[in-house]
Order: C-alpha cells, then sequence, then structure tokens
C-alpha cells in the first residue's frame, strides 16, 4: 500500500520522470496490488493533487482514471484479439443504437419489453454466442409452457380439475381419480377438448396457469411482491401433476436440456426437489429412482450431442418445512452424495426467503455433514430479498458462515460489506438472475439492479435465468441481454461477455480437470462465434 501511494506522491509532486511515464508506472502498480485494492486512497489523493492544483484538472490525469475504473470492471482485463476487437466494434455500435431508444428495455418491465428484445440484432447476436453454463436454473420451469401443453396434456389418461381460487390440477391416472379436496370434480381432457369448438382457448387458459407471463399490464396483474409469489407457487402446483408423471418427467428433462442446448449453453447444474414420481396406475418411486434417472437422461443426451458436456444435480428442500424434517432430508442428502458423488453436486434450500425459515433457523440441521467429516457442497439461495435489517436479510452471512459453494440472487449483498468482502476473498460467485429479479419486484429498472455495482468492480458472479419458463424467457440469452445491456451500459463490452461465460465454468461445481476440458470445447465454439460474427 505505502508502495502504491510512494508512486502516486511522486507523480503529484512533480519528481524528475515525465507525467505520462509516471501514470503508467502508477497504473502498473496498481494492477499489481489490485488484491490490496487501494483504489479510495488513489482517488483521494488525486482529487487532493486537484483541489490543490490549477482550476482545470490535467486532462491525462482524468484519462488515468477512466481507464482505471474501466480496468476493475468485468472483462476490464481481458485482451481481446484482432478478430474480437472488431466484433466488438460492432456490438457497441449496436448498443450505442439500443441505448438511444426512447424504449429501452431495461428500464421496462420484461414482460413489456420481450418482443422488443426479441428483435435486437443484440440479441441476435447473444444468441448465438456460446454462453458456458446455466449454474441456476430450477427443475420444473425449463421448459417452454406451449410444449408443456402441446406434449404433455394432449396425452391419454390426463384428467384436469380447477379449484376454488381458479387455479388447475393435474393428474394421470388409468382409473378415475379420487376427488381433491377444494378442487372442481375431475374432467377428462381428451374429452373435454372433443366437446369444445374452439381448443385453443382452453390450451391459452391451461397455459395462463403454468407460467407468470402475461400480455396484460404486469405491474396491475402483480401489485406486490405477495401477489407474484403466491401466483409462482400455484404455477408450481399445477406443473407438479404433469410433470412428475414418471413418462412425461423424462421427457420434459430431455427437453430442457434442449432448450438450453439450443441457446448455446453447454453446462447446466439444475436444481431439483427430487419429487416423487408416479405411474399411470398409483405407483410411486423414491428419490434414488429420480435421481438416477435425471443422471440417465443426461447421459443420453450427451450420447446425441457430443459438444454438450452435461449436467449436474443439486438437491434441494423447500424452506417452509421444519427442523425435524431439514434433519431428516440432511441424512437422505448425505447418502445421495455417496452414492453419486460425481452427478450430484450438493444441497440448497428454496422458496420464498421472505416468507420461509432463515438458514440460521436449521443450523443444527446444516451443521450434521461437518459435524460428521462429510462434504456436501452447499449452494445457498441468499438475499433474494429487500427486508433490510430482518433475520431473512442475515441469510447472505449464515450462507458464507456455512461455507457456500456459490450465492443464489444474492441481491441484498451491497447492503452487507462484510458477506461482499467474503464472498469476493473467498470466490464465492452471486448467481445473478435479472428478469427473475424483477419479475418479482426487488426491483424496477434493471439499470439500478446491484449487480451493475458488481460488475463495475469484477465481483465473482454468473449470469443465470433462474425460472425461464415462469417468466417466458428460454436458456440464458434474454438474461445476458439484462445484464449486457442494463448493468454495463456502454462500458461493458465483448471482454465483458467472455469474462461472464468463463465465470460460468471457473465457478462451476465441477473438478479443476473437468473445468479445463469444459473450457478448451467453449473457447473453440467461442472462436468459432467471433470469426463468424466478426465484420
Amino acid at each position: 500500500m505505502e508502495e502504491v501511494q510512494g508512486s502516486l506522491q511522486g507523480l503529484l509532486l512533480g519528481n524528475s520522470l515525465s507525467l505520462t511515464t509516471s501514470v503508467f508506472l502508477y497504473q502498473k502498480r496498481m494492477a499489481e496490488k489490485r488484491s490490496q485494492r487501494p483504489h479510495v486512497a488513489v482517488v483521494c489523493l488525486l482529487l487532493c493533487y486537484l483541489s490543490m492544483g490549477s482550476s482545470i484538472p490535467d486532462p491525462r490525469l482524468r484519462q488515468a482514471l477512466i481507464q482505471q475504473e474501466a480496468s476493475m470492471q468485468t472483462g476490464g482485463q481481458t485482451v481481446l484479439t484482432e478478430a474480437e476487437q472488431k466484433l466488438n466494434a460492432r456490438v457497441l455500435k449496436l448498443k450505442q443504437e439500443e441505448m438511444a431508444r426512447p424504449d429501452f428495455p431495461p428500464a421496462l418491465h420484461f414482460f413489456k419489453a420481450r418482443s422488443i428484445i426479441s428483435n435486437s440484432p443484440i440479441f441476435s447476436l447473444l444468441q448465438k454466442m456460446p454462453k458456458g453454463g446455466a449454474l441456476h436454473v430450477h427443475d420444473f420451469s425449463m421448459v417452454d409452457v406451449e410444449w408443456v401443453v402441446k406434449n404433455v396434456t394432449y396425452r391419454p389418461y390426463c384428467y384436469m380439475c380447477v379449484t376454488d381460487k381458479r387455479s388447475m390440477r393435474f393428474l394421470f391416472s388409468s382409473q378415475w381419480p379420487k376427488p381433491l379436496p377444494h378442487c372442481s370434480p375431475w374432467t377428462l381432457l381428451e374429452n373435454l377438448r372433443a366437446k369444445m369448438v374452439n381448443i385453443t382457448d382452453l390450451d391459452n387458459s391451461i397455459m395462463g396457469n403454468l407460467t407468470l407471463f402475461t400480455d396484460k399490464q404486469p405491474e396491475e396483474v402483480y401489485p406486490s411482491q405477495d401477489v407474484v409469489w403466491e401466483k409462482l407457487e400455484d404455477a408450481f402446483q399445477a406443473l407438479l401433476g404433469l410433470l412428475t408423471y414418471a413418462p412425461v418427467f423424462r421427457d420434459y428433462y430431455y427437453q430442457g436440456l434442449t432448450e438450453f442446448y439450443a441457446d448455446n449453453v453447454m453446462y447446466l447444474e439444475l436444481r431439483v426437489l427430487l419429487s416423487e414420481m408416479y405411474e399411470l396406475d398409483g405407483s410411486t418411486h423414491d428419490r434414488v429412482w429420480t435421481l438416477k434417472t435425471y443422471q440417465e437422461v443426461s447421459k443420453q443426451f450427451v450420447a446425441d450431442h457430443p459438444d454438450f458436456f452435461g449436467a449436474r444435480i443439486i438437491f434441494t428442500i423447500h424452506r417452509r418445512v421444519n427442523r425435524s424434517v431439514m434433519a431428516g432430508v440432511m441424512e437422505e442428502a448425505m447418502l445421495l452424495q455417496r452414492d453419486f458423488p460425481d452427478f450430484m453436486a450438493g444441497f440448497d434450500l428454496v422458496g420464498r426467503e421472505d416468507s420461509g425459515r432463515s438458514l440460521w433457523y436449521f443450523r443444527e440441521a446444516l451443521s450434521l455433514p461437518a459435524d460428521r467429516g462429510i462434504t456436501l457442497p452447499f449452494f445457498f439461495h441468499a438475499g433474494e430479498t429487500n427486508l433490510e435489517g430482518t433475520e431473512v436479510d442475515q441469510n447472505m452471512l449464515d450462507a458464507l458462515l456455512f461455507n457456500t459453494s456459490r450465492i443464489g440472487h444474492g441481491f441484498a449483498l451491497l447492503r452487507h460489506p462484510v458477506a461482499k468482502d467474503l464472498s469476493r476473498k473467498r470466490g464465492v460467485a452471486v448467481e445473478v438472475c435479472p428478469i427473475s429479479n424483477q419479475v418479482m419486484k426487488l426491483v424496477t429498472d434493471l439499470r439500478n439492479h446491484p449487480a451493475a455495482v458488481l460488475m463495475s468492480e469484477n465481483h465473482p458472479l454468473v449470469i443465470s435465468s433462474d425460472d425461464p419458463a415462469m417468466f417466458g424467457t428460454s436458456g440464458l440469452s434474454y438474461d445476458f441481454y439484462e445484464a449486457f445491456v442494463g448493468f454495463g451500459g456502454m462500458r461493458s463490452h465483448l471482454g465483458s461477455l467472455k469474462e461472464l461465460a468463463i465465470n460460468s465454468i471457473r465457478y462451476s461445481s465441477l473438478s479443476p480437470v473437468q473445468q479445463d476440458k469444459v473450457l478448451t470445447m467453449w473457447k473453440a465454439r467461442w472462436n468459432k462465434f467471433v470469426s463468424e460474427n466478426a465484420f
């Protein structure tokens, strides 16, 4: 620190070196001392100099500050090849045109902005771009709901009922199902469609029950966090009877991998509830069967698509359970980790943090693996809240106390300087899900998302899509668009995109050897992408 300050003081006091040389040396030493983060002291000293000197600041010092700040952002240290520089020039030109729009997409609710983004030249490029891995995605919201309606609800023996709150429930059964509390009598969909003149209206109604996306004014449909969370959880309940039917489950997961692969994602870490699956006769399968089926389908998909590296599973449980249930789940998680060490990545809690139980509430159960010397990595959701200072708001620190491998969402991280510092020093990446955070009403204008600050500091982070089907997205491209255009503004560039993609491999749960293999595969695809689009 003293060495860096000394070089700056020499510059400011006018030593024998030229100003240009002094600025260069100062920047070089700053880069060498980056891990000590002396930037605040540097800025203070420069401002002190400016206040004592000429009324017009030296433009070379101004440029030095601008360059220093730019070098600190995500991708700020990335050196672009000649081809990448050509593509970067094209990207920045397109972005400049995008930012001049009166209907700037990141400033709009995504449901209003989706059609604009879909027609954006930048979005088209991002779809082609190899994005590495998707590290924060949930099991029952990875496939487009239109596929679910057309390929699942048209199957034989699919029954539907409507709840008191006008939500739908589904079940496959070889016999007429038993009545469901607070639900209308079951109707066989095949018979219902046969009686209808306009089947499209029914299909659209079913789709509306399986997603949050709406063509209406989203601010009116979802006026509060309570309303949008209730709708989200209700939609998952509607999907449950469809997707836990064993034959559908296999096809659904394969289709999910297909949709991410089509968006140029080559690796997936999926958060799953490992729900009990059922057959047409009502017989059921346990969690071991479900996890094994995930593994089998993953292997089959890789065999069919050799340039897709694969998938790993993060076992999850809803945070509404009590301590005794959590203790039992942890016992099961440790056994699954032992039996599927190469496929099961770890454990997490899901559900709304604001109304669920905190990590600290489950501290005894969550401590079981460490107490027994068993390795069970954690990938905790934490900080998906704006309830500052509450018990839930402490999940961020508690996640780090439990040595979480990554932080899911981390929206509240800027309010926790200690957690932010620990996250950086330990290399605990934040899984940023821009569209999810906006739709779930944590932020309105994505330019104001906390991750904009994290990107400006090159904080460890990855971009993911959380529940793409719920939000009317697919894969990762829409979220990459919001991050690149909304968070980064004109300062982020091709180097930022490149580093975000590399981060998704670097901060994955894969072993170092596996990461090197994926990175090699990714680099080949990246170079091809650059060569085909650098003009």
